[in-house]
């Protein structure tokens, strides 16, 4: 009989942990669920909405002479949020870390430029395309042993640490070294003095920058493209009521003739046609 006793008293004390653990598990996801439910509220609240980005993506985001924020994304994300009756508050950060700090609640959205990817998806969400990107290839100029992405055998490549460049150059599995970098003017400027034979880089990144070097005769920007990647505005999983309310926007300011503006500035046409 004792042990009988014994026994229901395990049984019964396994039963009560498990029923304890099980309600915690719910009680912590439906926090969860409710904080990203209530990100709109938030932002509406302190009329503030919070945007990560890396800052030397010309022309999507970068910082002038004057250490001024300036960009594609920055023109959008101020106009979104000003269709939203707040205001967009910038938030800098290294790319490789920015999915990371948008979970963990560093900021609100991501607006950087980012593409839209199965891997990303798997973490956070995104509003619907509103660039479409490539990746292309920057050779120096007078370097005619590189004439497309057959030729990356045996050369040095530079790529963006964090960025599809990176996952794109994997297919070539020839390359002699794959070099890293937080920054896109870091490795063209590596390029021009002869530390990599190429550069692969999102092409409105990768055009800007050279349209606007004292150097861009150095540069030569090769037709094949490596890949076809569309940009999103990145959310915390499941934030459905700010993506909804971020769409919103981008869609009124594409149908005002808004988007088709700051399309112009910054890429010198209006792909929104």
């Amino acid at each position: 009989m004792k042990k009988l006793k014994k026994v229901m008293t395990i049984v019964l004390s396994i039963a009560f942990t498990t029923v304890l653990l099980a309600g915690c598990g719910s009680s912590s996801n439906s926090q969860s669920g409710q904080d990203s439910q209530n990100t709109l509220e938030k932002v509406k609240k302190a009329g503030v909405l919070k945007v990560g980005l890396e800052d030397s993506f010309p022309p999507m985001e970068f910082r002038d002479n004057q250490n001024a924020l300036k960009g594609f994304d920055i023109d959008m994300a101020n106009a979104i949020a000003k269709k939203m009756g707040v205001k967009a508050q910038f938030v800098g950060t290294e790319f490789n870390g920015i999915v990371l700090a948008l979970k963990s609640g560093k900021f609100d959205v991501i607006i950087s430029g980012m593409s839209i990817t199965d891997d990303r998806k798997k973490q956070i969400d995104f509003s619907e395309p509103y660039v479409q990107n490539y990746q292309i290839i920057v050779t120096k100029t007078g370097n005619t042993s590189i004439k497309g992405s057959k030729d990356l055998d045996g050369k040095k490549v530079g790529v963006g640490l964090g960025t599809t460049s990176e996952e794109v150059v994997k297919k070539f599995k020839n390359i002699k070294e794959v070099k890293k970098y937080d920054k896109t003017t870091e490795e063209l400027q590596d390029l021009l003095i002869g530390r990599l034979d190429a550069v692969v880089v999102d092409e409105p990144v990768g055009k800007y920058y050279i349209s606007k070097s004292d150097k861009k005769d150095q540069y030569t920007v090769l037709n094949e493209r490596l890949s076809k990647e569309p940009m999103g505005i990145g959310f915390k999983k499941g934030d459905k009521e700010l993506e909804a309310e971020v769409q919103k926007a981008f869609n009124e300011l594409k149908k005002d003739g808004t988007m088709s503006k700051i399309s112009t500035k910054w890429f010198g046409e209006d792909i929104y046609k």
